[in-house]
């Protein structure tokens, strides 16, 4: 974007108060040095979350180093089961698994900062870090962006033993939390309304996009948005869509893309395609992951937007969809039941058969359509933009760096 977004950008949408408030958590901070670490700069939530929220901390006066782990192959498909079994899913691991994760880990022992204050490593991939708290000093927190309510017992087991290395760990949600031995912090995430995938867009650019991937601007769209990840059920959409088509005329559009640490990603693509096949009215579209201006404007021209997650661990797709005010239906997991209030500013579905119903009769109902993109709107606005986000985040800082310091004056 032409302009550089800083935190008095967000004063058409959060009182002034408010951003005083954060401008003065940040300069009680004074020279912290802060370090983040995850598993891929592209693709995915939380790549896309420290690529909005680091420039507002570095805005405020914070010195913030962004780091990604480097891994194999073989070390990014033992990652990816450990985060299926995370959700539930039932894994078996090989020694030489679990001897991948460790070496690949120890290899990658020399991004830790030892002149940094407080690191924090995101999800399991990097967890293993922690081993080297003891040399480099400083605060360590674990941010977990994994729902683990229904963890694999085992392999929530063989985290463990890091995980109450840190100092403290933060969740999405409560549910989200397990009995550690350490501190556990709840921050649910947020967006950027001014990115390149949440920003106004004209009609002529919205129009732009359904031409080049001749997409049918009169026919309504359904529309969901997610990496091709089997919890994220994108061969379930297309088994709602069959049902709808039965009843209405419409379109289905499933985008998304792939991240670097998902190695599952071309094989639940197939399994997309197989699905869809002798479907009429079916767009499958395989984006790059800098795709946030097509990804927008699919939002802002569908008729109804789907999450039909099976886990989830927040789901920032829903969180735009709504601020596009658009009626949302979606899995009723995780941390869509933290977005979603049923018929309120969205819809909750548990099946195949109850997303079609659900689908079809907000496409029956434009009223209907239009006062639950409303309500979603306003719930994120008041709850879900990044200055919430930085806020908790600086409130985390400043507790963790005066432990024991009693009352802190701000």
């Amino acid at each position: 974007m032409a302009n550089k977004i800083t935190l008095d950008s967000y004063e058409e949408y959060i009182p002034k108060s408010e951003l005083d408030t954060i401008r003065i958590l940040a300069d009680k901070l004074g020279k912290v040095k802060i370090q983040q670490i995850n598993s891929t700069r592209l693709g995915g939530g939380v790549a896309e979350i420290l690529a909005h929220l680091l420039p507002l901390m570095q805005d405020l006066g914070l010195m913030v180093q962004w780091d990604v782990m480097q891994g194999s192959p073989e070390f990014f498909n033992v990652t990816k089961k450990i985060h299926n079994a995370l959700h539930g899913t039932r894994a078996e691991f090989d020694h030489s698994e679990l001897e991948v994760f460790k070496e690949i880990t120890a290899k990658n022992n020399q991004i830790i900062r030892d002149d940094f204050d407080i690191h924090v490593i995101h999800d399991p991939q990097p967890v293993g870090l922690v081993d080297t708290r003891e040399k480099a000093g400083g605060q360590w927190i674990w941010r977990c962006h994994v729902d683990l309510s229904e963890a694999d017992n085992r392999v929530w087991g063989f985290l463990r033993q890091w995980v109450e290395n840190y100092d403290h760990a933060i969740f999405h949600l409560p549910d989200y939390a397990k009995d550690l031995l350490i501190d556990q912090i709840i921050i649910p995430p947020a967006i950027n309304p001014f990115s390149e995938k949440n920003r106004e867009l004209t009609e002529e650019e919205i129009t732009s996009v359904l031409e080049r991937f001749h997409i049918d601007p009169d026919l309504p769209i359904m529309l969901q948005v997610s990496r091709f990840d089997r919890l994220k059920d994108p061969v379930g959409v297309i088994r709602s869509f069959r049902l709808v088509q039965q009843y209405l005329p419409c379109q289905l559009i499933l985008a998304g893309g792939g991240a670097s640490d998902d190695p599952e990603g071309a094989q639940v693509l197939q399994e997309v395609y197989e699905e869809a096949e002798g479907l009429e009215d079916v767009h499958i579209l395989n984006l790059p992951p800098n795709s946030n201006f097509e990804i927008n404007a699919l939002q802002r021209a569908a008729s109804v937007i789907v999450q039909k997650s099976l886990r989830e661990g927040f789901g920032l797709t829903v969180t735009e969809a709504m601020w596009k005010s658009k009626p949302v239906i979606g899995g009723n997991v995780g941390g869509i039941r933290r977005q979603i209030l049923h018929r309120s500013n969205g819809m909750l579905v548990q099946s195949v058969e109850g997303t079609a119903l659900r689908v079809r009769e907000i496409l029956a109902d434009p009223v209907l359509a239009e006062r639950l993109g409303e309500n979603a709107h306003k719930y994120v606005r008041e709850n879900f933009l990044l200055p919430h986000y930085l806020k908790n985040w600086l409130l985390v800082f400043h507790s963790v760096l005066k432990q024991g310091m009693g009352v802190v004056r701000l």
